[in-house]
């Protein structure tokens, strides 16, 4: 029985079982897990139990957040959608891949996994091939760069522009990257930790900023701007304060896209300054629950995941710094127990499944 990592009730973790063995049908695949990746946004909300499936679903036909069941309750969830897999077996009419195959899957943290391909190509992280013996740790990374690539786009950064980077996790330091290598400059990145900040520099920052040194973010961005406004913020972090701040960052009529997903009410987050006073627009960055890019279908979700994979290996995206630690599958519950008490001393956590050992690494998510 493949196992299966779900989160039953806020912060507590355990693993249910699913068939893997049984027969394929056909248009179906066989995969055989090798690493996944936590995600220290999403998922941790849904481990805390603050995110708002907690307790509601979103109806995708009503498009509007609604009462899970008539008890409230939408637990059990399966928890992860960084995955990275070998194709074991194919069943009849499958042409996409072939056995062998190194893929990358939006699907939940599991050992084994049987996926129908076309509800797989789907997905609002499809299936993508990676390539032939390639390492998988930055195939762990498709998921948070079309998150990343997806801002850039929503962004419509020009060449020259000024872009303000708030949030320096991994999706936030895929996105100086992407900016940096855009024709964005000046970079300007935000984080209250050293550590990110250091690493934004090494990554294409222009320059960085600790959001905490001021209560004025907005002024501090704009006179290390030259006196003006930014042309663009992207914000990350999923926290209001540095939403406030991204808004308060940019020119007149500047553009603002939030990437971060925010929790509970919009503490800190005060409309009648500087978004009021300098008529910015703001720009939800999502592309999964049945969100098209905005430029489909000249970008669909497929282009936009092929395009990372190329990113992520041809060596225009470094993720390497951004692996804190590798630890065993069954390690999960103190995985996420640590990122949990110590989550800002970590920038992704992945998890190696039997066989793929040998990428493990001694560096502590602490």
């Amino acid at each position: 029985m493949a196992n299966v990592l779900t989160v039953n009730g806020p912060r507590q973790l355990g693993f249910s079982h699913d068939d893997h063995e049984r027969a394929l049908q056909p248009g179906e695949v066989r995969l055989r897990s090798v690493l996944s990746g936590i995600s220290h946004g999403t998922e941790m909300n849904l481990y805390r139990g603050t995110s708002p499936f907690d307790n509601r679903v979103f109806d995708t036909e009503l498009r509007a957040f609604v009462p899970a069941n008539e008890s409230g309750v939408s637990y059990p969830l399966a928890l992860g959608y960084e995955m990275v897999s070998h194709v074991v077996e194919v069943g009849s009419g499958v042409e996409q891949v072939t056995v062998g195959d190194l893929v990358h899957t939006g699907t939940p943290h599991q050992d084994w996994t049987i996926v129908r391909l076309k509800d797989i190509l789907d997905f609002g992280y499809p299936l993508a091939v990676l390539p032939i013996g390639s390492d998988p740790r930055p195939g762990m990374f498709v998921s948070l760069g079309s998150v990343a690539l997806q801002a850039i786009h929503d962004a419509l950064i020009k060449v020259g522009d000024a872009v303000a980077v708030s949030g320096l996790g991994a999706i936030g330091l895929l996105v100086v990257q992407l900016a940096a290598r855009s024709g964005a400059g000046p970079v300007i990145a935000l984080d209250p930790l050293p550590e990110r900040r250091q690493m934004a520099e090494m990554l294409g920052a222009t320059l960085v900023l600790d959001p905490t040194s001021t209560a004025a973010v907005g002024a501090m961005v704009k006179e290390a701007n030259g006196g003006r406004g930014v042309d663009t913020a992207i914000e990350t972090s999923g926290i209001t304060a540095g939403l406030h701040g991204a808004i308060a960052s940019v020119t007149v009529g500047g553009r603002v896209v939030s990437v971060g997903f925010y929790q509970g009410d919009a503490v800190g987050l005060r409309l009648g300054e500087e978004w009021h006073h300098n008529r910015p627009t703001m720009v939800s960055s999502m592309g999964v629950w049945g969100c098209p890019h905005r430029d489909y279908p000249a970008w669909d979700r497929q282009r936009l995941t092929d395009t990372v994979v190329r990113l992520l290996y041809d060596g225009t995206l470094e993720t390497a710094p951004l692996i804190s630690r590798i630890v065993p599958f069954e390690k999960a519950v103190e995985a996420y127990q640590a990122i949990d008490a110590h989550g800002q001393g970590a920038l992704k956590v992945g998890m190696a499944y039997p066989g793929s050992e040998h990428l493990i690494t001694g560096k502590a998510p602490t």
